[in-house]
């Protein structure tokens, strides 16, 4: 989901720096909301293990270069069902920011259309999540379309914001479009993954309902909202 140095630049970047304002200030909504449901110390643990889990996911699982951008498995429902939106986006910023800063300095100029473009899906989740869960179900009690239909969201997310961002910076053009449409049809097979993955995340989780760890997760993974 990296956008490349050069895709948007000069004064179309004012535009990114926006969106991720924006992004940053509902994070912090998200964040005091979080807060008021849970102690800081656990707050701050959930952050370090989202922060910790994105780099994870950008740096040693498989990736490739497809078309406009790269193919990455981010696993944000993953990160939300587990931990909760707010430290998510702690995690999915922090975590980009470290891999520029020290993997990928090159990346850092589009950082902040980067973290537009992971932000805002997960906000769509959690939208998502509050609207079509019942209140009474725990993470841990999700079927596969639940899940599936957050993937859907998050990952159609990413690659919308892609696509925006590339066309925004580079037009129209035949080139810019098959690569456009190239990432886009790559990217979507990650739904054949995700849900899977969250599905056995959420077992795992669901055995240890009864354990000392549950304290590091989202109070919604295990209890009713």
């Amino acid at each position: 989901m990296h956008i490349e140095p050069g895709v948007v630049d000069g004064a179309k970047m004012v535009f990114a720096y926006g969106t991720a304002a924006a992004a940053a200030g509902y994070s912090a909504k998200l964040i005091a909301a979080d807060l008021a449901k849970h102690d800081i110390l656990t707050f701050a643990a959930r952050s370090v293990l989202a922060t910790v889990g994105v780099f994870m996911f950008f740096e040693l699982l498989p990736h490739f270069a497809v078309g406009v951008s790269e193919v990455h498995l981010i696993l944000g429902t993953t990160l939300f069902l587990l931990l909760g939106a707010a430290p998510s986006s702690i995690g999915l910023a922090l975590g980009l920011l470290i891999q520029g800063m020290f993997f990928a300095p090159t990346d850092l100029p589009m950082y902040f259309v980067n973290v537009t473009t992971l932000l805002v899906p997960l906000f769509a989740i959690d939208a998502l999540a509050r609207r079509v869960i019942p209140q009474d179900r725990a993470y841990v009690d999700l079927a596969y379309a639940d899940v599936l239909k957050m993937s859907v969201v998050y990952q159609g997310g990413v690659v919308t914001w892609v696509a925006f961002w590339a066309i925004y910076g580079q037009g129209f053009g035949a080139d810019n479009l098959n690569a456009v449409w190239t990432f886009g049809a790559a990217y979507m097979l990650v739904i054949l993954i995700e849900p899977i993955a969250d599905l056995a995340v959420l077992a795992g989780a669901k055995a240890l309902r009864n354990g000392g760890l549950r304290g590091l997760f989202t109070h919604r993974l295990y209890n009713a909202a």
